[in-house]
């Protein structure tokens, strides 16, 4: 929104032409996104400890996590906010692989928050069954390499490029969307394993 804002704007005052700079925008999302989460974080911290939002630890887990009961979970939502509120304000909204990042985002974070909802809420303390959790991510996950790959306008777009040369490009065809798939949700296990 404040992209269409400052391009409105540049045509009576120049300086605005600054914010069409990619890097310039990135730098006040990143920032913006920071602001959000220390304002909003005592807030939603205190919400949740009053309603009893508590992380609920299983008795056959590590006995190193057993301390970490009570303490306040579904933290993602304040990422989700911070950054979904700051992608609005600073990127170009008519990218739409800024409309799909969002998407997925509040994909996932829909997924995790069910599953702390079956903990916190239904007293499930596995949460989501894992084969139901693994279902959802996968749907997701080949919705949005399908998309990427049947949207693609040019090769580049479903290319890989190797580290370290200098144009050596790989042309991945329907490979592309086996790729996809598994860095897209690879990565989100990977993220939610260690932490």
């Amino acid at each position: 929104m404040l992209l269409w804002l400052s391009d409105w704007l540049s045509n009576y005052i120049h300086f605005f032409h600054v914010f069409q700079y990619l890097t310039l925008r990135g730098i006040l999302s990143t920032l913006t996104a920071l602001i959000l989460a220390l304002v909003l974080g005592p807030r939603v911290i205190r919400h949740l400890s009053t309603h009893h939002m508590g992380q609920v630890v299983r008795d056959d887990g590590p006995r190193s996590h057993f301390s970490k009961a009570g303490t306040p979970t579904m933290g993602g939502t304040l990422i989700i906010i911070s950054v979904f509120l700051s992608t609005l304000l600073w990127c170009d909204l008519s990218n739409n692989y800024v409309w799909l990042v969002l998407f997925m985002m509040l994909g996932f974070g829909a997924i995790g928050y069910w599953d702390d909802y079956r903990k916190l809420v239904l007293k499930h303390s596995r949460g989501m069954p894992a084969r139901q959790k693994y279902l959802l991510q996968s749907l997701l996950g080949l919705g949005a390499a399908f998309y990427l790959f049947f949207t693609a306008k040019l090769p580049v777009e479903t290319q890989l490029l190797l580290p370290f040369f200098k144009n050596l490009y790989l042309n991945l065809g329907p490979f592309f969307i086996v790729l996809t798939y598994f860095v897209i949700v690879g990565s989100s296990n990977a993220v939610n394993l260690t932490l």
